[in-house]
C-alpha cells in the first residue's frame, strides 16, 4: 500500500512523461515496480525497462507484474544494474525516471550517475524527484534528522536547483523545477522535480 504522498509524486511523473510525448521509459531504481506497474497500463508506453540493485525488490517486482496481463507485462523488462554504470543496453529510451532514488546514493556517487546517465545513456527526457528538505518541518522530521534512515542527503529547494542547474548545463540539457505532492505557500511541496529534456540529438 502507496502513501498519499507517494501516490501524488506519481502522479505527478506521470502527467510529466506524458507531456513529453515518451514512448520508451528507463526506470532507474525501480523497487518493486509501483511505477512500472503503472505504466504498463498506459496503452501510449511501448518499452518500460526497470533497473535496481536490490534483488529481492526485483523479485517482489516480478511477482508483481506476473498479475498483469499478457500485454502490459510483454512491455517491461527488469534487470539488476546500478544507475552510475552506463550500459549500451540502457541507451535509447526516451524518458528516464528517477523517482525518490538520488538521495540513497552516497553523495560521491553522484558525479558517477552524472556521467553514466547524462553521457551514456542520454535519453531524450530525465524526470529526477527528490524529497524537499524545505518541507521536512511540515512533516514533524526534526532538523538533524533525514526522512528515512537510508538517506544520505535531502536537499533544499535552492540546493537541488543548483545541482540541477549544473549537470544540465555540462550535460548538454535545459531543465525546468516543480513542486510536488502538496503546494506549501512558502516551502513548497514534500518531493521536488526536475525535468530534463536533451538540446539536440547527439
Amino acid at each position: 500500500m502507496t502513501t498519499d504522498l507517494h501516490e501524488d509524486r506519481l502522479n505527478a511523473v506521470i502527467r510529466a512523461i506524458n507531456e513529453t510525448g515518451a514512448r520508451t521509459i528507463l526506470d532507474l531504481g525501480c523497487g518493486t515496480g509501483d511505477l512500472i506497474l503503472r505504466l504498463a497500463m498506459l496503452p501510449g508506453i511501448t518499452r518500460i525497462t526497470g533497473i535496481d540493485t536490490d534483488l529481492d525488490a526485483l523479485r517482489r517486482l516480478q511477482a508483481r507484474l506476473s498479475e498483469l496481463p499478457k500485454d502490459p507485462r510483454a512491455r517491461v523488462q527488469i534487470a539488476q544494474a546500478s544507475m552510475t554504470r552506463g550500459h549500451r543496453n540502457l541507451r535509447g529510451h526516451d524518458c528516464a525516471c528517477l523517482v525518490e532514488t538520488i538521495e540513497h546514493l552516497p553523495p560521491g556517487d553522484l558525479n558517477r550517475l552524472e556521467r553514466a546517465l547524462f553521457a551514456d545513456m542520454r535519453p531524450r527526457h530525465i524526470i529526477v524527484t527528490t524529497p524537499n528538505a524545505d518541507y521536512n518541518p511540515v512533516l514533524g522530521v526534526p532538523a538533524h534528522r533525514f526522512r528515512h534512515p537510508d538517506h544520505h542527503f535531502e536537499w533544499s529547494r535552492d540546493r537541488f536547483g543548483q545541482w540541477a542547474g549544473g549537470v544540465a548545463a555540462r550535460g548538454g540539457y535545459t531543465v525546468t523545477r516543480r513542486d510536488v505532492a502538496g503546494a506549501h505557500p512558502v516551502l513548497g511541496g514534500a518531493s521536488q522535480m526536475a525535468l530534463f529534456t536533451r538540446d539536440q540529438a547527439p
